[in-house]
């Protein structure tokens, strides 16, 4: 699986703190972490809560990523954003028991973590639980188990109505401010790690042409 991290610009200077935890929980589970920064407070690209959505609409509708791992001060605006963009579904995850059950329940493909709020002493070992519960089982095989049928009948019923309520990821990257899409965009290694990934030919098309 191949896993994006995003931090929008108030919590950058924890990028290093989130990505170590990432990636010591999941690489010996054989997945693949892509760190889009930001990396430091001071980086030339500032990334906001709403630049995530459209950075988490890109990755995982051109499959440039499977899973996308974000968010901000409480996690609420990354994932809201991250929420409005299609075929995104993003959970917020505070703690371990959130985690486990986002993944066997909803089967998701983005979560969202708070990263100022609550965020103090041990906060690294409650993201590396969080990871763990996340990505150790099969996503999607209920809980309690004996309603997982029910549950991914409405999981199927939730994509459905967000295919009808939501634009294909490439009109949405037309309609956009452009200049906010392209400021998306920018960060140090999208370019390297999006173009190298992604399997959608129009999507990297476009965002090529808007790069320059």
């Amino acid at each position: 699986m191949k896993i994006a991290l995003i931090n929008e610009n108030s919590q950058a200077a924890k990028n290093e703190i989130i990505h170590t935890a990432l990636t010591n929980v999941v690489e010996p589970m054989g997945h693949e972490v892509f760190n889009y920064g930001m990396y430091t407070a001071e980086d030339a690209a500032q990334i906001t809560y709403p630049m995530i959505g459209l950075l988490t609409g890109i990755l995982l509708n051109s499959k440039a990523a499977d899973f996308v791992v974000t968010g901000c001060g409480t996690g609420m605006g990354s994932m809201l954003a991250a929420n409005s963009m299609p075929g995104v579904f993003c959970g917020l995850v505070i703690d371990p028991t959130d985690a486990f059950l986002f993944s066997q329940i909803n089967a998701g493909n983005a979560m969202s973590m708070p990263y100022a709020k609550g965020f103090g002493w041990a906060a690294e070992l409650n993201l590396e639980d969080c990871y763990r519960k996340l990505f150790e089982g099969k996503p999607g095989e209920g809980y309690p188990k004996e309603r997982a049928a029910i549950m991914a009948k409405n999981r199927n019923v939730l994509a459905d109505l967000k295919g009808a309520s939501c634009k294909d990821m490439l009109s949405v990257l037309k309609d956009v401010d452009q200049e906010l899409l392209k400021s998306a965009i920018s960060g140090e290694k999208f370019s390297e790690y999006f173009f190298a990934n992604s399997q959608d030919e129009e999507i990297s098309a476009y965002l090529k042409g808007l790069l320059g």
